[in-house]
């Protein structure tokens, strides 16, 4: 895969160094990962914050591993063909929601999804459709959209993931 990378895209109404980015990036810097978070904040519009996410992978080696939640999923998702992904690590994705643009195919690439029960903002099964379509290792757990609960647990699984990948 050549040098590793990794690109954080957070959530619509979040910021890019979140509670959920801190953490997870703090995962793959001890795992000598390069770590990147696109800020999209006064970006309104779901094609101006996919053609910034494009915009600052073009930068980087290439082949990172997307990493997103909610709104920041369905980016991740968007980009990863265009930016050939090696990896998605996708939050709650925000898919088939009103406003949004269809769900995007996503580049064939190991993938996980995670998605809470009680998500209140996207249908599980709006994940698990995009999930079965991707093959994608899939974790449902018992949390709501914005998934704080179970974030010692996503540590794990994105360590667990990241680890997968040859250097």
């Amino acid at each position: 895969m050549g040098a590793k990378t990794i690109v954080f895209s957070h959530g619509k109404d979040s910021e890019p160094w979140g509670t959920k980015i801190v953490a997870l990036a703090e995962v793959a810097r001890a795992l000598r990962w390069r770590v990147e978070s696109v800020d999209y904040r006064g970006i309104d519009t779901v094609e101006g914050r996919l053609e910034k996410l494009l915009e600052a992978c073009r930068g980087l080696p290439p082949r990172p591993v997307l990493v997103g939640s909610s709104l920041g999923g369905y980016l991740a998702a968007a980009a990863s063909r265009p930016v050939s992904a090696s990896g998605l690590f996708l939050m709650a994705p925000a898919f088939d929601l009103p406003g949004l643009p269809p769900t995007p195919v996503a580049e064939p690439c190991p993938t996980v999804v995670i998605h809470g029960w009680r998500d209140e903002v996207v249908p599980v099964a709006k994940g698990l459709a995009f999930a079965e379509t991707q093959r994608a290792l899939t974790y449902l757990v018992d949390d709501d959209h914005r998934l704080h609960a179970s974030l010692p647990r996503m540590v794990g699984w994105l360590r667990e993931f990241l680890g997968g990948f040859d250097a």
